[in-house]
């Protein structure tokens, strides 16, 4: 089986875009659950804005979605820590 070739500057992208996505969509769903309409809606906007990059490269090379998934890993995971920092200095 033959790799398709990785651009690094595209992987990296589609890494930094799905990270991003993915802490958006953290914080379109945290808003959500506290019915904050206006800021739901536009956590909503951005999260479609910032996915359209990723979605675009790894249609394009199968191989992005390996840095996609890699990018959705690291977004979900430092947004749910940032937010539960937030809560905690928040009960202090």
């Amino acid at each position: 089986m033959i790799l398709p070739s990785v651009d690094p500057l595209i992987a990296v992208g589609v890494v930094v875009s799905t990270a991003l996505t993915d802490a958006v969509y953290v914080m379109f769903t945290a808003n959500v659950a506290a019915r904050r309409r206006f800021a739901a809606a536009t956590w909503s906007s951005a999260w479609y804005l910032l996915s359209a990059f990723a979605v675009i490269s790894y249609t394009s090379n199968w191989a992005y979605v390996l840095f996609a998934a890699a990018g959705s890993w690291v977004g979900g995971f430092l947004s749910i820590t940032l937010l539960g920092r937030a809560a905690e200095r928040r009960a202090e």
